[in-house]
């Protein structure tokens, strides 16, 4: 009965494995960036917890499609796996999300390359600004996602 009820508490919170998917429009050399409902002076590319039994690919397409409504086949080549994850603090105002005691989540780190800009339809953000790199890093609050754009997108430049 015990390891049911911890069972049950867990699935009250949110599971400290994440994605970050940075999205690149070839066309104008610019980064999708979001700002967050929950905390407005937060902007953010799509992020997302990976649920029970989805892997971090899976994770990303479904993010992409609830965050922007883009949608991405499984063996679609725009979706680059970085093959990367860092482990981050989580900020103390979205600690309330996550189990006692967790102070730390691995993300996941992914990079889809669009030929074009889009407009995307949200459903979880308040708004969105296709920004240059430089601009993108600036804005986010997350250094993590800072990293990524300077990483995956600044690299050649």
């Amino acid at each position: 009965m015990r390891s049911d009820l911890t069972a049950f508490l867990m699935m009250q919170y949110k599971n400290n494995q994440s994605v970050l998917v940075v999205i690149y429009a070839k066309d104008t050399n610019r980064v999708l960036m979001l700002q967050r409902q929950d905390a407005p002076d937060f902007w953010q590319s799509v992020t997302g917890t990976i649920e029970s039994g989805e892997t971090p690919k899976n994770t990303a397409i479904r993010e992409l499609w609830e965050e922007v409504r883009l949608e991405i086949s499984e063996n679609s080549t725009a979706l680059f796996d970085c093959k990367e994850s860092i482990e981050f603090e989580i900020f103390p105002h979205f600690r309330y999300k996550y189990a006692p005691n967790v102070m730390h989540c691995r993300e996941h780190w992914f990079l889809l390359v669009m030929e074009q800009e889009f407009e995307p339809v949200l459903s979880e953000h308040l708004a969105y600004q296709w920004v240059s790199p430089e601009q993108a890093i600036q804005m986010t609050k997350s250094s993590n996602n800072a990293e990524a754009i300077r990483k995956y997108i600044l690299k050649d430049k």
